[in-house]
């Protein structure tokens, strides 16, 4: 990515929100993978005119423009599977927030649909990007697990925007599946309490080596955003995370990755690897959305 860009990708941004604003950014901002792409404007269902001098243009121009190569879809996770369709049918390569669709076999045709057009689908993983991610990787090399749990905790979240939690909160279980390999569902439940704005998911899984993995979701009025970890193995124990450092500029690492993508720099071996995580951690997902919404 040092050398000087013989083309650069028109790029829309699809949401303005917080992920969509910090893309608007990276993306004005002299970065060496930004240098290889051109911010042609945003695509947002509110009227907003030109957020710093970026304009607004419509859906339908941003899918008939001959100018625009890239879409990015930063907008609510219940909306990110037809915009992917959208752009993916009109000839566009496609970065995607995290989760790129609330539903496996939505995931597995829209990357089927990606390959027919010979376009690139990226969903981001910042997660796997922080500084504490690098801490527990280094952390867990060559230790037999024993057992291991995670907690999140967060405010209150809307299922109708962001999906089942096992969905909106699908970058924790992409950290266990990176730290332990694909995993297995043992049992799930969901309390909630709609009218405290609370819920709780409890998810109990397992590694290969039947060691058991849980993980829950904790989120509603007064819950600071904070993750608890402890992690079991043979060779000793290792409780949370100590302070490793800020995570500086993680959207613009994704965006390296994305860029790179673009140029052909990713082995089919690599691609293949993360598409394989990637689809295994929504399966995941919907298995256990199935689990704690049995039907009736």
């Amino acid at each position: 990515m040092n050398a000087e860009p013989e083309k650069k990708f028109g790029v829309v941004v699809v949401g303005v929100g917080r992920a969509g604003s910090v893309r608007i950014r990276d993306l004005r901002n002299p970065h060496p993978s930004s240098a290889f792409l051109n911010l042609i404007g945003f695509v947002s269902r509110r009227d907003l005119g030109n957020i710093d001098e970026v304009q607004q243009i419509s859906l339908e121009d941003a899918l008939s423009s001959q100018e625009v190569e890239v879409a990015y879809i930063c907008s609510e996770s219940t909306s990110h599977e037809d915009y992917i369709r959208k752009f993916l049918n009109a000839g566009k390569h496609v970065l995607v927030e995290y989760p790129m669709t609330l539903s496996l076999a939505a995931a597995q045709e829209l990357w089927e649909l990606a390959e027919q057009k010979g376009k690139v689908l990226h969903e981001e993983h910042i997660e796997l990007l922080m500084e504490e991610f690098a801490f527990l990787k280094k952390e867990v090399v060559g230790k037999e697990l024993l057992k291991g749990s995670l907690l999140f905790t967060a405010g209150p979240l809307e299922k109708e925007r962001f999906g089942f939690p096992a969905f909106s909160g699908i970058s924790r279980l992409t950290w266990l599946v990176s730290l332990f390999g694909e995993l297995s569902l043992v049992s799930a439940t969901l309390e909630e309490r709609k009218e405290d704005q609370y819920m709780k998911m409890t998810v109990h899984l397992e590694t290969e080596n039947k060691c058991p993995l849980s993980w829950i979701e904790e989120k509603g009025p007064g819950l600071k955003r904070n993750r608890y970890l402890s992690f079991h193995f043979k060779s000793g124990s290792l409780e949370n995370v100590p302070n490793v450092g800020v995570n500086k500029n993680i959207f613009l690492k994704d965006q390296n990755i994305f860029v790179q993508k673009l140029l052909g720099q990713f082995s089919e071996k690599e691609l293949a690897a993360e598409k394989k995580r990637i689809l295994h951690c929504l399966s995941l997902a919907e298995e256990i959305q199935k689990y704690c919404l049995p039907k009736k």
